[in-house]
C-alpha cells in the first residue's frame, strides 16, 4: 500500500458540510407544531398576558429600578458560583434566600395596585367625568396657577378612595370652577388638604393624602407634590397639583409626574384618560350586547 500524503489524509477524514436550510428542515418543524396541544397554546398565551399586564402596571415607576437591580444581583450570583468565588456567593446567596420577602416588601405598593386591577370586571363601566366637568377642572387649574395659590385636586377612577374621602369634610358638591377655586383660597379652612372628585361631584375637602417615600423625587417637589405621587402609587387615581412658588401645573398618574404647560395640553391629557377610555368601554359593552 502506496504512502498517502497527509493533505490525502486530512481531506479523508473530513465530513461534508451540512447545509444551513437543512436544520432544521420543515419536516422537523411540523413534528414539534403537532406535539402542541391547545392547552399549551393557551398557557403560553395566559403568561403573556400575565408579563405584560405587570410590565403596564411598573412602567415609569421606581419599580423599574428595583427590578434591574435584582437582576444585576442574580447575575452576580450566578457569576460568582461560574467562577467559584466563595465569599461573594455566600453573601449573594444569603441575601437572595429571603427574595419573597424582599418582593413583598419592595414591592407592595405595586402589589395591591395590580390585585386591584385583577378585581376589576372587564364588563365594568369606568365611573369617568363628562367632557364639561373636565373643563371645569381645567380652568378652575388654570386660574389659580395664574393667581400663584396652590391646589391639590384628585379625580377617582375604580380604585375606591373610602379612605382617604373619610380624612377630610364632607361637600357632595356639583362640580363647578368657582367652587374649587373658593376652596383653594388661601382664606379657606380647606385649602390645605386635597380635593376628592367622585363621579362628576366634588365628594370631600381638605383630605389628607399618603406622602411617597421614593427617595429620587425632586427636591424642589412640595408636600402637594409628594402627597399626589403618593396617592398616585397606592391607587389608579388622577391627580392635578398646582405649584404656589412655580405656578407649573402637573398631571399625576401612576407615579410618574407630567407639567402641564397650558389648557390646551391639560384638557388633551385628561379627555385621553377619561372621554377615549369611557368611550371604548362603551363600544366594547355595546358589541358584547349584540353578540
Amino acid at each position: 500500500m502506496g504512502c498517502q500524503s497527509r493533505d490525502a489524509l486530512t481531506a479523508d477524514l473530513s465530513f461534508p458540510p451540512v447545509p444551513f436550510s437543512s436544520l432544521p428542515d420543515a419536516a422537523f418543524m411540523l413534528e414539534i407544531l403537532k406535539l402542541l396541544r391547545w392547552q399549551d397554546m393557551l398557557d403560553i398565551l395566559v403568561v403573556a398576558f400575565i408579563i405584560y399586564q405587570l410590565i403596564l402596571i411598573i412602567k415609569g415607576t421606581r419599580s423599574v429600578q428595583m427590578i434591574l437591580g435584582l437582576v444585576v444581583l442574580s447575575a452576580g450570583y450566578f457569576m460568582s458560583v461560574a467562577l467559584d468565588m466563595a465569599a461573594l456567593q455566600w453573601l449573594l446567596n444569603t441575601f437572595l434566600g429571603s427574595l419573597l420577602l424582599i418582593v413583598v416588601i419592595v414591592f407592595q405598593h405595586d402589589i395591591r395596585r395590580a390585585l386591584t386591577q385583577v378585581g376589576k370586571s372587564p364588563f365594568q363601566k369606568n365611573r369617568d367625568m363628562a367632557e364639561k366637568e373636565l373643563d371645569e377642572i381645567v380652568r378652575a387649574v388654570f386660574y389659580l396657577s395664574k393667581r400663584r395659590i396652590g391646589a391639590l385636586i384628585v379625580l377617582e377612577r375604580e380604585s375606591g378612595l373610602r379612605d382617604f374621602v373619610e380624612s377630610g369634610s364632607d361637600l357632595d358638591a356639583r362640580l363647578s370652577k368657582e367652587l374649587l377655586i373658593s376652596i383653594f383660597m388661601p382664606v379657606s379652612p380647606l385649602h390645605d388638604g386635597g380635593v376628592i372628585i367622585q363621579k362628576g361631584r366634588i365628594q370631600t375637602a381638605g383630605c389628607i393624602l399618603p406622602l411617597t417615600k421614593n427617595p429620587y423625587i425632586d427636591k424642589r417637589f412640595g408636600t402637594r407634590h409628594r402627597a399626589a405621587i403618593g396617592l398616585s402609587e397606592e391607587t389608579d387615581a388622577v391627580i392635578i397639583v398646582v405649584s404656589e412658588e412655580t405656578q407649573e401645573v402637573s398631571l399625576v398618574q401612576h407615579g410618574a409626574l407630567t407639567r402641564m404647560t397650558d389648557e390646551m395640553t391639560l384638557t388633551k391629557g385628561l379627555h385621553a384618560i377619561f372621554i377615549v377610555k369611557d368611550q371604548q368601554a362603551q363600544s366594547w359593552k355595546s358589541w358584547v350586547g349584540r353578540s
